[in-house]
């Protein structure tokens, strides 16, 4: 198993960020900087950080309010722009000058916000089942369980609890991938109870986003042109529909797209077609 060391960085506003750093056998590449979903943690790369690691430094940050991370004073700084600026912090602190994105949901999102802030920065994205239009049906599923706090009292019941919920996006899983699941999105309360391992305000901006009135994204999208992109979507995902996918490679010609059958969203990067399509990636990376 590759040793990762768990280290911080500060944001502006002076909260204590976590972030998951696996070693690279070569300083001369670019690092991977892994950024994952609304209400997961760096634990969500952990089989991909092991597999790319040490061939390739992997970084694996907690947003603001997940995992280890402190969680916000202002509930209203957990949204996209804001993580945007936390990570510049952390680049700015690690002396990263170009990385390697791979962003799930809204870590896509966020490397789409980043290819406009610092376009010469990223030199290669992969793109985990999200796109400049969310369908509104898999924003309405996320809006009903984000923010619910609920616990359980083993990692059984927890993952019991995940598979009545995501079954539809990962059918006919066995009970350990779901007990795997458990351990990424969860922790162990001081009550000794298992539960979801974020602040629970991070639902209040969202549950505020109105999917009639979406801001235009695709110039984020076009912003990635002259790079290496990946977008990977989950046959069944409702939040990537295969049209939005289909405009996305229209207008932005050079991207890969690898569609998973039997998942969806979001898929966990450990399906054999994402390994090989994240290696064939990697591999137009200088």
């Amino acid at each position: 198993m590759t040793v990762f060391e768990d280290r911080f960085w500060s944001s502006r506003d002076g909260l204590k960020l976590h972030f998951r750093d696996y070693p690279g056998e070569d300083e001369k590449r670019p690092p991977i900087v892994c950024l994952h979903g609304l209400t997961r943690n760096a634990r969500d790369f952990d089989v991909l950080a092991e597999r790319l690691s040490p061939r390739w430094r992997v970084i694996c940050p907690d947003m603001r309010g997940r995992g280890d991370s402190e969680y916000a004073r202002d509930s209203a700084s957990y949204n996209p722009v804001q993580y945007g600026e936390d990570l510049l912090e952390l680049l700015e602190q690690e002396k990263i000058d170009r990385f390697i994105a791979i962003g799930t949901s809204l870590g896509g999102l966020m490397t789409m916000g980043l290819a406009t802030m610092i376009p010469d920065r990223i030199v290669a994205a992969v793109i985990n089942d999200v796109g400049p239009f969310l369908e509104p049906d898999g924003v309405e599923r996320i809006k009903d369980y984000v923010g619910q706090g609920r616990s359980y009292p083993t990692w059984v019941h927890a993952a019991r609890a995940l598979e009545d919920n995501q079954s539809e996006a990962h059918p006919g899983k066995p009970l350990d991938f779901w007990i795997g699941r458990a351990k990424r999105l969860m922790t162990v309360s001081n009550a000794g109870r298992v539960v979801f391992d974020y602040d629970m305000k991070i639902a209040e901006p969202f549950l505020g986003y109105d999917v009639d009135d979406q801001p235009d994204l695709w110039p984020a999208w076009e912003a990635l042109a002259g790079r290496p992109v990946l977008v990977l979507r989950g046959v069944l995902s409702d939040l990537l529909s295969a049209a939005t996918l289909d405009k996305m490679l229209r207008r932005l010609p050079g991207a890969e797209a690898v569609t998973l059958d039997d998942v969806g969203h979001a898929p966990t990067l450990d399906e054999p077609e994402s390994v090989a399509a994240i290696e064939r990636l990697l591999a137009q990376v200088p």
